[in-house]
């Protein structure tokens, strides 16, 4: 299954795995709470789904690479302890707590959540020394003498045997105690990731036009090739960085992150074509509005490819729009907020504005803290939140209900005006979109795009665009008419074989 799947897949998992009844006891118990393996290929966001499922579920988590540690590490180093048996005393060896466990327990005192995911990365990967310890882990939920606490859920990722000649096999007794999930590559479920991050639109646009290379991995006499998802997300930031500073991203940079030669080359030699086609087609133009004959006529004897690079180039214009214009509203949203609570405050019988903001700040950053700690928020959040912040702070030199709505009022005003923009920018695409190609399979590919982009998706849902509908709506008689052609044949082919009766 994709990432997208194993993500629900797991998060069903741990939903049913921290259930209780009645009497407050888990509806599954721990013994029958098998630990998840998720064993797919490197670099396709297993991590990560981790980080998003435990924000999600508001649970606790602890992540460990098990191959950065020792057997010491992983059951506690050794000490002698005293005890007496039946009048004699006896010295017995014990282990200290494992450092993993003690993460545990630290992650809930931090976080104040009992409950949580705790995921061993690279788990078929260990050394000989410490795999016994591994097989343990995942068949009684022990590191040494220690279980994992009651209500922490076990989740292990590892690389099948084709990626890292380092790994082991798991035996049966192991495998029959696991809850295995296998998961694939999959760039449409990447996309979709590649989107809310901000991946550097020419990679967007050339996985494309060559989604075969999206993941690739060959053995070759020159030792192994490859190409992954992670490495097309950390060439996108330094594309990204390079751009601002000025700088080159050639064939030998790009071949430091996809460490295929072919695949690199190739990218290398489309990032400069796209740079190409940004400048010659007068990019900024177009999304004011603004473009000559000249260009839809170049376009119209265009190639395929540099078409729909044309249609990327907007694409990825208009993605970064939408992320801007959903930051600027959840922003105002959660200002609104906070002042509506403020204002509820100044109802009480002798509040004073300046107290109460100030109390009202000083709250917020503590609950801004403690989600911090226990991982609930992300980088978006984050700094979102300490917007919200720094606003409520400016509004203490005038505290009083009329001078901050004057000010909020503005705060309204400008968001307004960036969504307005937004929908004329995204209006001049359509016109132009329109004018160069009509109701072809670039303005498909164009209307698939903002189906595909969350940002797009939420920012369509507030505000009409007659031209989106429009298109959308043959895109969708498009797709519904290739379904009944498709039953129609299916039912066809039923006949033929003499399996329908007259």
């Amino acid at each position: 299954m994709n990432i997208k799947r194993a993500k629900q897949e797991i998060k069903d998992a741990v939903q049913a795995y921290l259930m209780k009844d009645e009497y407050g006891e888990y509806q599954i118990p721990a013994i029958h709470q098998r630990p998840i393996l998720l064993m797919g290929p490197p670099g396709i966001g297993k991590t990560q789904i981790m980080e998003q499922i435990s924000r999600e579920c508001e649970i606790g988590l602890v992540a460990y690479t098990i191959t950065h540690h020792t057997r010491q590490s992983a059951i506690g180093l050794p000490f002698i302890q005293t005890k007496i048996y039946g009048g004699k005393e006896y010295s017995v060896t014990e282990y200290t707590m494992s450092e993993i466990i003690a993460a545990v327990y630290e992650k809930i005192e931090q976080s104040g959540m009992k409950e949580g995911i705790l995921f061993i990365d690279e788990i078929n990967c260990v050394s000989e020394t410490l795999a016994p310890t591994m097989l343990q882990f995942l068949q009684c939920k022990m590191f040494g003498n220690q279980s994992v606490p009651e209500g922490w859920i076990i989740v292990a990722a590892g690389n099948p045997p084709e990626y890292n000649k380092s790994v082991r096999e798991f035996d049966v007794v192991t495998l029959d105690r696991i809850k295995r999930i296998d998961v694939e590559a999959d760039f449409d479920v990447w996309k979709e990731y590649a989107y809310q991050v901000g991946i550097h639109p020419a990679v967007l646009s050339y996985l494309e036009l060559r989604k075969e290379n999206f993941y690739r991995m060959e053995n070759t006499v020159d030792g192994k090739m490859f190409v992954t998802a992670r490495g097309w997300e950390d060439l996108s930031r330094l594309i990204q960085v390079y751009e601002k500073l000025g700088k080159e991203v050639d064939r030998e940079v790009v071949h430091q992150y996809l460490q295929h030669w072919k695949t690199a080359k190739d990218f290398a030699n489309y990032l400069e074509l796209y740079r190409k086609y940004q400048k010659e087609y007068g990019l900024e133009r177009i999304l004011a509005g603004y473009y000559e004959k000249d260009t839809l006529e170049r376009l119209k004897f265009a190639s395929f490819d540099e078409r729909l690079s044309v249609v990327n180039l907007l694409v990825g214009k208009m993605a970064e729009l939408f992320k801007e214009e959903y930051e600027m509203e959840k922003f105002v949203e959660g200002l609104f907020a906070q002042l509506c609570a403020y204002k509820e405050e100044l109802q009480k019988e002798g509040a004073v504005p300046g107290e109460v903001l100030a109390a009202k700040i000083q709250s917020l950053r503590r609950e801004v803290e403690h989600k911090k700690a226990a991982g609930q928020l992300t980088k978006a959040e984050m700094h979102r939140m300490e917007r919200i912040l720094c606003k409520l702070e400016e509004y203490q030199k005038a505290p009083e209900v009329e001078s901050v709505k004057a000010t909020f009022d503005s705060e309204e005003e400008q968001r307004e005006q960036m969504a307005d923009k937004t929908l004329e920018t995204l209006n001049h695409c359509f016109e132009f979109l329109e004018s160069a190609f009509g109701e072809s399979q670039e303005m498909a590919v164009f209307v698939t795009e903002l189906n595909s982009n969350v940002y797009s998706i939420a920012f369509l849902r507030e505000n009409d665009c007659a031209m989106y509908y429009k298109y959308n709506k043959g895109l969708l008689l498009d797709e519904r008419r290739e379904e009944i052609l498709e039953q129609m044949d299916a039912v066809e082919n039923v006949v033929e074989r003499g399996l329908v009766e007259d």
